[in-house]
Protein backbone atom coordinates (compact mmCIF):
# COMPACT_ATOMS: atom_id res chain seq x y z
CA UNK A 1 0.00 0.00 0.00
CA UNK A 2 1.08 3.40 -0.96
CA UNK A 3 1.94 5.66 2.13
CA UNK A 4 0.89 8.93 2.21
CA UNK A 5 3.04 12.22 3.06
CA UNK A 6 0.32 13.55 4.47
CA UNK A 7 0.85 15.37 8.33
CA UNK A 8 4.60 14.29 8.36
CA UNK A 9 6.54 16.59 10.14
CA UNK A 10 9.99 17.84 11.43
CA UNK A 11 11.24 20.45 13.73
CA UNK A 12 11.23 24.22 12.37
CA UNK A 13 12.89 26.72 13.15
CA UNK A 14 11.14 28.99 15.83
CA UNK A 15 11.76 32.18 14.76
CA UNK A 16 11.31 31.30 11.37
CA UNK A 17 7.94 32.68 9.55
CA UNK A 18 6.09 30.19 7.85
CA UNK A 19 4.40 32.55 5.92
CA UNK A 20 5.65 35.26 3.95
CA UNK A 21 4.22 37.92 1.76
CA UNK A 22 5.74 39.73 -1.18
CA UNK A 23 4.40 42.77 -3.05
CA UNK A 24 4.88 42.68 -6.57
CA UNK A 25 3.07 45.50 -7.58
CA UNK A 26 -0.91 44.93 -7.59
CA UNK A 27 -0.01 41.25 -7.08
CA UNK A 28 0.40 39.58 -3.65
CA UNK A 29 2.40 36.66 -3.50
CA UNK A 30 1.99 35.11 -0.32
CA UNK A 31 4.43 31.89 0.30
CA UNK A 32 3.54 28.83 2.90
CA UNK A 33 7.15 28.45 3.72
CA UNK A 34 7.53 25.35 5.69
CA UNK A 35 9.19 22.98 3.87
CA UNK A 36 10.54 21.44 6.90
CA UNK A 37 7.17 19.42 7.69
CA UNK A 38 6.24 19.77 3.96
CA UNK A 39 3.71 23.23 4.69
CA UNK A 40 1.66 21.22 6.62
CA UNK A 41 -0.99 23.03 8.24
CA UNK A 42 -0.03 23.98 11.62
CA UNK A 43 -1.92 26.72 13.71
CA UNK A 44 1.20 29.27 13.12
CA UNK A 45 1.20 28.56 9.35
CA UNK A 46 -3.00 28.65 9.42
CA UNK A 47 -2.84 31.91 11.23
CA UNK A 48 -0.22 33.34 9.08
CA UNK A 49 -2.47 32.74 6.07
CA UNK A 50 -5.08 34.39 7.67
CA UNK A 51 -3.16 37.33 8.31
CA UNK A 52 -2.44 37.29 5.03
CA UNK A 53 -5.70 37.08 3.16
CA UNK A 54 -6.68 40.00 5.77
CA UNK A 55 -3.61 42.47 4.95
CA UNK A 56 -4.36 41.76 1.14
CA UNK A 57 -8.23 42.63 1.15
CA UNK A 58 -6.80 45.80 3.28
CA UNK A 59 -4.64 46.77 0.90
CA UNK A 60 -6.72 48.70 -2.27
CA UNK A 61 -3.38 48.60 -4.05
CA UNK A 62 -3.35 44.51 -4.00
CA UNK A 63 -5.74 43.27 -7.19
CA UNK A 64 -4.40 39.47 -7.04
CA UNK A 65 -3.18 37.51 -4.78
CA UNK A 66 -0.89 34.58 -5.80
CA UNK A 67 -0.85 31.21 -3.55
CA UNK A 68 2.38 29.75 -3.68
CA UNK A 69 4.38 27.17 -1.17
CA UNK A 70 8.43 26.99 -0.68
CA UNK A 71 10.02 23.61 -1.03
CA UNK A 72 9.28 20.30 -2.68
CA UNK A 73 5.44 20.07 -1.45
CA UNK A 74 2.89 22.65 -2.19
CA UNK A 75 1.02 21.32 1.48
CA UNK A 76 0.86 18.02 3.04
CA UNK A 77 -2.76 18.94 4.68
CA UNK A 78 -3.04 18.89 8.65
CA UNK A 79 -0.14 18.77 11.09
CA UNK A 80 -0.65 15.75 12.89
CA UNK A 81 2.53 15.76 14.60
CA UNK A 82 1.12 19.22 16.28
CA UNK A 83 -2.00 17.90 17.37
CA UNK A 84 -0.56 14.66 19.19
CA UNK A 85 1.83 16.60 21.06
CA UNK A 86 1.04 18.69 24.58
CA UNK A 87 0.02 21.97 22.97
CA UNK A 88 -2.84 24.69 22.61
CA UNK A 89 -3.46 23.30 18.84
CA UNK A 90 -6.20 20.61 19.61
CA UNK A 91 -8.35 19.07 16.87
CA UNK A 92 -11.20 21.72 17.28
CA UNK A 93 -9.19 24.80 17.69
CA UNK A 94 -7.12 23.48 14.49
CA UNK A 95 -10.50 22.84 12.76
CA UNK A 96 -11.45 26.21 13.86
CA UNK A 97 -8.71 28.22 12.53
CA UNK A 98 -9.33 26.28 9.06
CA UNK A 99 -12.49 27.54 8.54
CA UNK A 100 -11.44 30.86 9.71
CA UNK A 101 -8.76 30.52 6.78
CA UNK A 102 -11.36 29.19 4.15
CA UNK A 103 -13.84 31.83 4.63
CA UNK A 104 -11.26 34.57 4.37
CA UNK A 105 -10.13 33.12 1.19
CA UNK A 106 -14.00 32.53 -0.30
CA UNK A 107 -14.89 36.08 0.54
CA UNK A 108 -11.46 38.13 -0.16
CA UNK A 109 -12.87 40.45 -2.84
CA UNK A 110 -9.71 39.61 -4.53
CA UNK A 111 -9.12 36.46 -7.22
CA UNK A 112 -7.04 33.96 -5.76
CA UNK A 113 -4.28 32.21 -8.11
CA UNK A 114 -3.03 29.15 -6.52
CA UNK A 115 0.52 27.60 -8.15
CA UNK A 116 0.68 24.27 -7.63
CA UNK A 117 3.76 21.99 -7.66
CA UNK A 118 4.86 19.27 -6.07
CA UNK A 119 2.10 17.30 -4.19
CA UNK A 120 -1.04 18.81 -2.31
CA UNK A 121 -3.34 16.51 -0.18
CA UNK A 122 -6.17 16.20 2.63
CA UNK A 123 -6.97 19.44 4.10
CA UNK A 124 -4.02 21.33 1.83
CA UNK A 125 -6.92 20.72 -0.84
CA UNK A 126 -9.19 22.99 1.04
CA UNK A 127 -6.76 25.74 0.25
CA UNK A 128 -7.41 24.43 -3.64
CA UNK A 129 -10.84 24.51 -3.45
CA UNK A 130 -10.87 28.06 -2.05
CA UNK A 131 -8.48 29.51 -4.43
CA UNK A 132 -10.06 30.99 -7.33
CA UNK A 133 -7.74 29.82 -10.61
CA UNK A 134 -5.70 26.53 -10.04
CA UNK A 135 -2.10 26.42 -12.06
CA UNK A 136 -0.70 22.44 -11.87
CA UNK A 137 2.16 21.65 -12.99
CA UNK A 138 1.71 18.15 -15.00
CA UNK A 139 4.25 16.30 -12.26
CA UNK A 140 2.20 18.01 -9.38
CA UNK A 141 -0.34 14.69 -7.84
CA UNK A 142 -3.35 15.38 -5.15
CA UNK A 143 -5.13 13.12 -2.91
CA UNK A 144 -8.39 13.29 -0.49
CA UNK A 145 -6.34 11.07 1.62
CA UNK A 146 -7.98 11.21 5.16
CA UNK A 147 -9.67 7.64 4.87
CA UNK A 148 -6.73 6.11 5.49
CA UNK A 149 -5.45 7.09 8.21
CA UNK A 150 -8.97 7.13 10.00
CA UNK A 151 -10.59 10.52 9.12
CA UNK A 152 -13.19 12.24 6.77
CA UNK A 153 -12.09 14.94 4.33
CA UNK A 154 -14.64 16.97 6.11
CA UNK A 155 -12.53 20.18 5.60
CA UNK A 156 -11.41 19.73 2.15
CA UNK A 157 -14.67 19.00 1.31
CA UNK A 158 -16.08 22.45 2.72
CA UNK A 159 -14.47 24.14 -1.07
CA UNK A 160 -14.33 21.30 -2.46
CA UNK A 161 -17.19 19.23 -3.00
CA UNK A 162 -19.43 22.19 -4.37
CA UNK A 163 -16.71 22.21 -7.64
CA UNK A 164 -16.50 18.38 -8.19
CA UNK A 165 -19.11 16.53 -10.03
CA UNK A 166 -20.31 14.17 -7.20
CA UNK A 167 -19.04 10.66 -8.95
CA UNK A 168 -15.66 11.87 -8.67
CA UNK A 169 -15.94 13.06 -5.24
CA UNK A 170 -17.21 10.03 -3.95
CA UNK A 171 -13.78 8.22 -5.32
CA UNK A 172 -11.79 10.59 -4.65
CA UNK A 173 -12.75 10.84 -1.13
CA UNK A 174 -13.51 7.21 0.04
CA UNK A 175 -10.63 5.68 -1.71
CA UNK A 176 -7.90 8.28 -0.70
CA UNK A 177 -5.98 7.38 -4.43
CA UNK A 178 -3.33 9.73 -5.58
CA UNK A 179 -5.26 11.91 -8.33
CA UNK A 180 -2.66 12.90 -11.23
CA UNK A 181 -3.01 16.31 -12.68
CA UNK A 182 -4.60 15.51 -15.84
CA UNK A 183 -7.44 13.87 -13.49
CA UNK A 184 -7.87 16.83 -11.47
CA UNK A 185 -8.37 18.90 -14.43
CA UNK A 186 -10.95 16.61 -15.40
CA UNK A 187 -12.88 16.82 -12.13
CA UNK A 188 -13.31 20.45 -11.79
CA UNK A 189 -10.10 20.21 -8.87
CA UNK A 190 -7.84 22.63 -10.87
CA UNK A 191 -8.02 25.18 -13.82
CA UNK A 192 -5.16 24.54 -15.84
CA UNK A 193 -2.32 21.61 -16.48
CA UNK A 194 0.73 22.74 -17.67
CA UNK A 195 3.71 21.23 -18.57
CA UNK A 196 6.26 21.54 -15.43
CA UNK A 197 8.57 24.14 -17.55
CA UNK A 198 5.52 26.66 -18.27
CA UNK A 199 4.45 26.63 -14.70
CA UNK A 200 5.48 30.55 -13.52
CA UNK A 201 4.96 31.54 -17.75
CA UNK A 202 0.84 30.32 -17.40
CA UNK A 203 0.96 31.82 -14.03
CA UNK A 204 2.36 35.20 -14.78
CA UNK A 205 0.01 34.85 -18.17
CA UNK A 206 -3.13 34.00 -15.54
CA UNK A 207 -2.06 37.23 -13.43
CA UNK A 208 -2.24 39.59 -16.31
CA UNK A 209 -5.61 38.24 -17.96
CA UNK A 210 -6.55 39.16 -14.19
CA UNK A 211 -5.19 42.50 -13.89
CA UNK A 212 -6.64 43.45 -17.24
CA UNK A 213 -10.45 43.40 -15.64
CA UNK A 214 -11.78 46.16 -13.17
CA UNK A 215 -11.12 45.80 -9.57
CA UNK A 216 -14.96 45.89 -9.05
CA UNK A 217 -15.98 43.65 -11.65
CA UNK A 218 -13.61 41.06 -10.55
CA UNK A 219 -15.08 41.62 -7.31
CA UNK A 220 -18.55 41.14 -8.33
CA UNK A 221 -17.89 38.32 -10.32
CA UNK A 222 -16.09 36.58 -7.89
CA UNK A 223 -19.07 36.97 -5.16
CA UNK A 224 -21.13 35.51 -8.30
CA UNK A 225 -18.86 31.94 -8.74
CA UNK A 226 -18.35 31.34 -5.05
CA UNK A 227 -21.71 31.45 -3.57
CA UNK A 228 -22.39 28.20 -3.70
CA UNK A 229 -19.33 27.93 -1.25
CA UNK A 230 -19.93 30.47 0.81
CA UNK A 231 -22.86 28.94 1.48
CA UNK A 232 -21.90 25.08 1.87
CA UNK A 233 -19.13 27.28 4.59
CA UNK A 234 -22.26 28.67 6.32
CA UNK A 235 -24.23 25.82 6.01
CA UNK A 236 -22.01 22.84 6.73
CA UNK A 237 -19.08 24.38 8.19
CA UNK A 238 -19.28 24.43 11.78
CA UNK A 239 -20.77 20.36 11.73
CA UNK A 240 -17.91 19.88 9.43
CA UNK A 241 -15.22 20.97 12.24
CA UNK A 242 -17.19 19.09 14.68
CA UNK A 243 -16.86 16.25 12.70
CA UNK A 244 -13.06 15.94 11.88
CA UNK A 245 -12.35 16.76 15.70
CA UNK A 246 -14.15 14.39 16.86
CA UNK A 247 -12.73 11.70 13.98
CA UNK A 248 -9.42 13.28 15.25
CA UNK A 249 -9.77 11.75 18.59
CA UNK A 250 -11.46 8.31 17.50
CA UNK A 251 -9.03 5.15 18.21
CA UNK A 252 -8.94 4.31 14.32
CA UNK A 253 -7.80 7.78 13.87
CA UNK A 254 -5.32 7.28 16.91
CA UNK A 255 -3.64 4.28 15.06
CA UNK A 256 -4.12 5.83 11.54
CA UNK A 257 -1.85 8.80 12.94
CA UNK A 258 0.48 6.97 14.95
CA UNK A 259 1.48 4.84 11.81
CA UNK A 260 1.63 8.00 9.63
CA UNK A 261 3.79 9.23 11.57
CA UNK A 262 5.74 6.08 12.03
CA UNK A 263 5.59 5.13 8.45
CA UNK A 264 3.81 2.26 8.81
CA UNK A 265 0.29 0.59 7.90
CA UNK A 266 -2.72 1.10 10.63
CA UNK A 267 -3.67 -1.76 11.92
CA UNK A 268 -6.83 -1.80 10.67
CA UNK A 269 -5.75 -2.01 7.42
CA UNK A 270 -6.39 -4.75 5.37
CA UNK A 271 -3.14 -5.71 3.20
CA UNK A 272 -3.51 -5.18 -0.37
CA UNK A 273 -5.50 -8.15 -2.29
CA UNK A 274 -4.85 -7.27 -5.55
Amino acid sequence: MEQSTMGASAPADPGRPLVRTRLDGAVAVVMLDSPANRNALSLPVVTGLIDAMQTAAEDDEVRVVVLVSEGEVFCAGADFTELTEPGDAGPLIAARSMLTLLRAMVTLPKPIVARVHGEAVAAGLGLIGASDLVISERSATYGFTETRIGLAPALAALTTLPRLNHRAAARAYLTGVTIDAGIAEEIGLVSQVVDDEMLDAAVDFAVASLLAGSPGALAATKAMLTEPIRAHLDEHGSAMVELWARLCTSDEANEGITAQLESRRPAWAIPDQV
